[in-house]
């Protein structure tokens, strides 16, 4: 890439958790980081300064990515954002995420819908608002860039009887992922999963040992990004790379 271009990222879910080490680590000088949030209001703004100490420039973008109004909202601040810079989207990153702590058969209605809309419509709606974005971003830099933070039981149709929509999700968003980059690798853009198991920050307990003798870090995610990103990984689309620790297989 030109240095005298400005790469743009678009991360979701960037007020706290992965998604705050996600725009730490990927910020560098000269870089437009959009960073979304929905009930984060404190935590994105300590995002940004994070951001901004890495020398690049922050754009904060409000939320709730379970209505599709405020998707739709959200695509137009960025294309409007972009297009009056003159720039495209060279990378974005569904890190997103709702999951429920209750039974399938606790589970209402309404947060069925909303852990669906939130883990799996956003990542079909922001992809395809905002195509003309990566492909703009593809045309300035040579190649764009999808990713989905996924789980690490994302590519298996088994039962789950525990947080039941979020894992229907993440089953969904893979699928996306393989469709997306069918359509969308031609075109300079490749689509790709990265699927955590059971992190420091997780919710509740791992229910068996992890084979590699700890939980996973941050930094964990953060090697399978920067892998993806990179040039060695231009022919990689339609891949999940699990980051599990040998958990969850």
């Amino acid at each position: 890439m030109s240095e005298a271009l400005k790469q743009t990222v678009l991360i979701t879910g960037a007020g706290r958790g992965l998604g705050r080490a996600l725009a730490a680590h990927l910020a560098a000088p000269g870089m437009l980081v959009l960073l979304h949030y929905h009930h984060s209001t404190e935590g994105v703004a300590e995002t940004a300064q994070m951001v901004r100490e890495r020398g690049a420039e922050p754009a904060l973008l409000g939320a709730d990515l379970s209505r599709l109004e405020q998707r739709e909202a959200l695509a137009e601040q960025v294309t409007s954002l972009l297009t009056t810079r003159g720039l495209g989207l060279h990378l974005l990153l569904h890190n997103a995420g709702v999951y429920p702590e209750a039974d399938l058969l606790e589970i209402t209605p309404e947060q069925w819908l909303s852990v669906m809309e939130t883990n799996c419509g956003a990542v079909f709606h922001l992809s395809r608002a905002l195509l003309p974005m990566l492909e703009r971003g593809a045309a300035q830099a040579g190649r764009a860039r999808v990713l989905v933070i996924g789980d690490s039981g994302a590519e298996r149709v088994t039962a789950r009887v525990r947080a039941t929509p979020y894992h229907v999700a993440k089953l969904g968003a893979h699928v996306l992922v393989r469709s997306f980059a069918k359509v969308l690798t031609g075109r300079g853009i490749t689509v790709n999963m990265v699927s955590p198991g059971f992190l420091e920050n997780s919710v509740g307990e791992p229910g068996s040992p992890v084979p590699a003798g700890r939980l996973g870090a941050f930094r964990d995610i953060l090697g399978a990004v920067d892998y993806l990103l990179g040039e060695g990984a231009d022919y990689v689309s339609g891949a999940n790379i699990i980051v599990s620790g040998g958990w969850n297989l």
